[in-house]
């Protein structure tokens, strides 16, 4: 399902415009200005799964972000973004299909580690509070107590209940169970499963980041599926051969000038990766 066909950047006049009416202050950047026109990257044409690929400062990471602002799309994790990226944005053209749907979002590797940081957190947090319960079953079943009043009604149950059961179901009782828990990997590639839900555009930055190759080859598997039978469209930022090799998707080099579609074989780090494995092929 192709929901965004074509995404126009800001031309180098309406760049030149831009700055012709502006007054210089004490800006030393202007980004993301000045950065697609010089790398000849005018504007993608999309297919259900188009890939940027390029090395670091190719502007990749850029220009989604670009897209993702001028499309309003939701997102989890902040950028790096100035007080240009709003203008400049308004400065692109994008062409829908069809309307985006409202799960339409941008999906970042600070959003893969940020969800991992709240689950350790919350582990953190269940662990201090069985530790205390525990320590109170401990308290509770040796304490010396007499109820005077109707006061005391809860201090009884307490008790009572600490001395007909053991400390690990008393703590059970009162505490939420821990969240489960995976290697990094394993959570990476549920939170992109959880995540990406049908019928909707999702642009991916950099998904390959704490996935073992075998993980990412799944990913690639689990994105194909979405966009051929769930009707979901992906843009991704990637350095990942087992992600480049997706077949039917649209690869752009941004290391290209200009920028164009090519096939992922073609690709620089790609054919390291097979100049590499080839010179020690007699090894395997």
């Amino acid at each position: 399902m192709i929901y965004l066909s074509t995404f126009h950047f800001a031309t180098e006049e309406a760049e030149w415009l831009f700055f012709a009416g502006f007054q210089r202050t004490c800006y030393d950047s202007f980004y993301p200005f000045q950065i697609f026109p010089q790398r000849g990257l005018h504007a993608l044409d999309l297919a259900d799964i188009t890939i940027l690929y390029g090395g670091n400062g190719s502007g990749k990471t850029t220009a989604l972000n670009v897209m993702a602002e001028t499309l309003h799309l939701r997102r989890g994790a902040p950028f790096n973004g100035t007080s240009f990226f709003k203008p400049y944005c308004q400065l692109c053209s994008p062409h829908l299909l069809h309307p985006l749907p409202d799960a339409s979002c941008i999906l970042t590797s600070d959003d893969v580690f940020d969800t991992m940081l709240d689950m350790r957190a919350i582990n953190e947090g269940v662990d201090r509070r069985r530790d205390e319960l525990l320590a109170e079953a401990k308290e509770a079943r040796n304490a010396q107590f007499q109820m005077h009043s109707l006061e005391d009604y809860d201090r009884l149950k307490q008790v009572a209940e600490a001395r007909r059961t053991s400390q690990s179901r008393y703590a059970r009782r009162r505490v939420m169970p821990n969240v489960r828990t995976h290697s990094n990997g394993e959570s990476a590639f549920l939170f992109f499963t959880q995540k990406i839900r049908d019928g909707a555009l999702y642009l991916l930055d950099e998904p390959e980041n704490s996935l073992s190759p075998r993980r990412q080859m799944e990913l690639a598997q689990f994105l194909q599926e979405s966009a051929r039978f769930y009707g979901c469209q992906f843009v991704l930022a990637t350095h990942s051969p087992f992600l480049l090799a997706m077949p039917g998707a649209r690869v752009y080099d941004l290391d290209s000038d200009p920028v164009r579609p090519r096939r992922w074989t073609e690709l620089e780090n790609v054919r390291a990766y097979y100049d590499f494995f080839k010179e020690h092929e007699e090894e395997f």
